[in-house]
C-alpha cells in the first residue's frame, strides 16, 4: 500500500534537499542593488515640494508597457501575504525557514526597483499607482478568500515553481516592450532572480516526488488545471492580463511553452513508471488537460490573428 506522507512528514523528509538547494542558491546569487538600476537623473520633485505633477504625457512608455509594469509591480507589491502563505506550508524553522526568508528579502527588491523606476521616469501616474497598491496590500491574497483550496506543502511547491517561471517571462518580455534600455536591463536583472527561485522550487519538488509520488503528482496535476498568476485578484486584472496576452508579454503559448512543458519534462512527469493507481488517474486528468491546452492556444492565435487583421485593415 503506498504510504500517505503528511505535511510534518514531507517537511522532515524534505529538509535535506531544502539545505542542499538553499546552499545551491546562496552560492550562484549574485548580488545587486535596486538604486543602481534607477535613471535618477531624470528625477522632479512633485507639486508638494514645489514642482509639477504627473500628467499622462510625461510618461515614454506605451499602454501596454504601462499595463504590464503596473500588474507586475502590484503582484510583487503583495509580498507579505505570499510571505504569509508559504510560511504557513514550510515553517519557520531550519533550512525551510531560512529559505523563506531569504526569498522574501531577494522579492522584495523587484517591488523597490520597479517603483523607484517609475515613479522617477514618471512612467505611470503615481497617486492612482499608490491607490492600487493600498487597496491590493489590504485585500492581501489568501487563496481561500478567492474560492481556492487550502493549499499543502506539496501543493506550494507545485504553485511556486509555475508562478516564479511565468513572472520571469512575463517580466523579461516587460523589460523589452517599454522600449527604454534601462528598463530593459532592470527587468533583465528582476527576471534573473525569478529565475533562480524558479530553480530552487524546481528541484525540490523533483526531491518530492522521489518521496511521495502519487502526491506530487496529484499536487502538479490541480496546479496546471487550475493555474491563476497570483495577481488575479489586482483591480483590472482581466482586463490588463487580455492585454498582456495580445500584446505577446504572456500568453497561451507561453504559458504552454516556456513554463508548463519544460518543467513537466524536467520532472520526467509523464514518463515515470514508480506512480500508483491514484497517481495515475491524476497523471490521466493532467494529459488530457494538456491535449485541451494545445487546442486552446490555436484558438487563442487565431483569435487575435484575426484581432490584428482586423486592425491592419482600418489602418490601412
Amino acid at each position: 500500500m503506498t504510504k500517505v506522507w503528511t505535511q510534518t512528514e514531507l517537511l522532515h523528509e524534505l529538509e535535506p534537499a531544502v539545505e542542499v538547494q538553499l546552499n545551491r542558491h546562496l552560492a550562484i546569487a549574485q548580488e545587486w542593488h535596486p538604486h543602481d538600476f534607477v535613471p535618477w537623473s531624470e528625477g522632479l520633485n512633485f507639486e508638494a515640494l514645489g514642482g509639477e505633477d504627473w500628467e499622462s504625457g510625461q510618461s515614454k512608455l506605451s499602454d501596454v508597457a504601462k499595463a504590464a509594469m503596473i500588474t507586475n509591480l502590484l503582484t510583487e507589491d503583495n509580498l507579505p501575504s505570499y510571505h504569509h502563505e508559504i510560511v504557513d506550508s514550510f515553517g519557520y524553522d531550519g533550512p525551510w525557514g531560512t529559505w523563506v526568508g531569504r526569498w522574501t528579502a531577494e522579492e522584495n527588491r523587484h517591488s523597490i526597483v520597479m517603483r523607484d523606476y517609475l515613479v522617477v521616469t514618471r512612467g505611470v501616474d503615481p497617486v492612482a499607482l499608490e491607490n492600487a497598491r493600498m487597496q491590493q496590500m489590504t485585500n492581501g491574497w489568501h487563496p481561500a478568500k478567492y474560492g481556492r483550496k487550502a493549499q499543502t506543502l506539496l501543493d506550494s511547491l507545485a504553485y511556486v515553481t509555475f508562478q516564479e517561471l511565468a513572472t520571469r517571462v512575463s517580466h523579461r518580455n516587460t523589460g523589452k516592450a517599454c522600449g527604454d534600455p534601462i528598463a530593459d536591463r532592470m527587468l533583465t536583472r528582476v527576471a534573473a532572480d525569478e529565475n533562480l527561485h524558479m530553480l530552487f522550487y524546481r528541484n525540490l519538488m523533483a526531491a518530492a516526488l522521489e518521496v511521495a509520488p502519487d502526491q506530487a503528482a496529484q499536487s502538479i496535476t490541480a496546479t496546471i488545471t487550475d493555474f491563476v498568476m497570483p495577481g488575479f485578484e489586482i483591480p483590472g486584472f482581466r482586463r490588463n492580463a487580455a492585454l498582456l496576452a495580445k500584446a505577446g508579454i504572456y500568453d497561451l503559448r507561453q504559458h504552454r511553452d516556456e513554463v508548463v512543458l519544460p518543467v513537466l519534462r524536467k520532472w520526467k512527469l509523464m514518463e515515470r513508471n514508480d506512480l500508483g493507481p491514484k497517481g495515475e488517474r491524476h497523471r490521466d486528468v493532467l494529459g488530457a488537460f494538456l491535449a485541451d491546452l494545445d487546442k486552446q492556444v490555436e484558438r487563442f492565435e487565431d483569435a487575435r490573428a484575426r484581432v490584428l487583421e482586423r486592425k491592419s485593415n482600418q489602418v490601412a
